[in-house]
């Protein structure tokens, strides 16, 4: 019954998603494509600026060609800084405050998926100041226009440059979850590879495999469209084909540029065909215990698609043989085997663990109730997990 419940669930919002008014991001790509913002956001008549951001970014001056450029364009901004992975309610809370006293009228995400989503966040927050973070959980619940939002992703994986969703951690409960909005689809997307040449080898694998955990989650979920499949099947081939060698060869420009438009591909096909499992057990560690998005999805991935079993041979098998992973003699079954084997060898090559050793036992049973609630009935996943089934997942990555 209860999984009944959820197929139809599913069912109802995929036919009510084909009606709503979805689009996607302006973009500006390609080396120093970043030079162009200033002047496009003078060209909307906007003059000052929140720029949502974390110290990290500031520290290394990443953003000063940015600045200079604005300044030059006599566009004032404001910088919050204070962003921390995993944002918080009370970043949003402290850079709303900063965006309304500074009397802002757009703002700049600069960074990785948690200025993202913290600037999202702010967005939400400006648009409906009568609500808070936690009342706008879920699915469309802001419902109206945020003030504009420009975003320069500086890392290759989060997507969010390209999507509904923001996720936000409650650091007084552990909860992390996602708000969910058409208005939170940034309005400007800048995909610029030279902020990207410089990302540490961890922060490249890490974000490049969470990259991959989207298209993958999306590909086989069965909310697809024929974009969203298209979307997702040039990320993972690109991702195959590049994340290693900028893992191994950061300054590879062209290579950053490739994995820069999986990240974008893979966002655009998990915002309308959702994710699956590996996120919402990824989100629960994040919320318990500050661990980052990628990292944990990396180390999910291949455990949720063991679990899927039969129900995901056929898109599994299909992305193996995309990837040239398989030979044509094989079974669905084989190529499944070699497409997990590949991810498996990825994360091994590229530093990443197959377990974690940060789980606390006594917070598995909190957990695992928080990501079903998260994946039932929302994520159209091939196979539904019951508690027990979840459970077995949080013990087998424990180390």
């Amino acid at each position: 019954m209860y999984k009944s419940y959820c197929r139809i669930y599913q069912n109802v919002f995929y036919v009510f998603a084909h009606f709503l008014p979805w689009r996607e991001p302006e973009l500006l790509q390609g080396k120093n494509s970043l030079n162009e913002l200033p002047r496009l956001i003078k060209s909307n008549g906007i003059n000052r600026l929140l720029i949502v951001t974390d110290k990290v970014i500031v520290s290394i001056g990443l953003m000063d060609g940015l600045l200079n450029g604005l300044s030059e364009e006599g566009i004032d901004y404001i910088i919050y800084d204070e962003t921390v992975p995993n944002p918080t309610i009370n970043n949003i809370e402290e850079a709303v405050q900063l965006y309304n006293v500074n009397q802002c009228k757009g703002i700049i995400a600069f960074g990785g998926g948690s200025p993202m989503d913290c600037a999202k966040g702010v967005g939400a927050r400006v648009a409906r100041p009568q609500k808070s973070i936690p009342q706008m959980k879920g699915i469309f619940k802001v419902l109206k226009k945020i003030p504009p939002l420009f975003a320069v992703p500086t890392t290759s994986g989060t997507g969010s440059e390209a999507t509904i969703a923001a996720v936000i951690t409650d650091s007084k409960t552990y909860d992390k979850y996602a708000i969910n909005d058409l208005s939170l689809i940034p309005q400007v997307a800048v995909l610029d590879p030279m902020l990207t040449v410089n990302m540490p080898q961890h922060i490249t694998s890490t974000t490049g495999m969470d990259a991959l955990t989207h298209a993958v989650e999306a590909f086989i979920g069965r909310s697809n469209t024929q974009k969203t499949k298209q979307y997702s099947r040039e990320a993972v081939r690109l991702i195959f084909e590049n994340l290693y060698e900028v893992y191994a060869n950061g300054k590879n420009l062209l290579a950053r540029e490739k994995m820069q438009k999986a990240s974008f591909l893979a966002g655009l096909a998990f915002t309308r065909a959702y994710v699956g499992y590996a996120h919402a057990i990824a989100h629960t560690l994040g919320g318990f215990y500050a661990a980052p998005h990628g990292l944990v999805n990396a180390i999910v991935l291949p455990y949720v698609l063991e679990f899927y079993g039969e129900s995901a041979h056929k898109p599994l098998a299909e992305l193996a043989d995309l990837a040239k992973l398989s030979v044509s003699s094989e079974t669905l079954e084989q190529k499944v085997e070699r497409f997990i084997a590949a991810i498996k060898n990825l994360n091994k090559g590229m530093g990443i663990p197959d377990k974690v050793d940060f789980i606390v036992e006594s917070d598995i049973p909190l957990m695992v109730k928080r990501a079903l609630a998260e994946g039932n009935p929302l994520y159209p996943v091939p196979k539904i997990m019951s508690n027990k089934d979840m459970t077995k997942i949080y013990y087998s990555i424990m180390k």
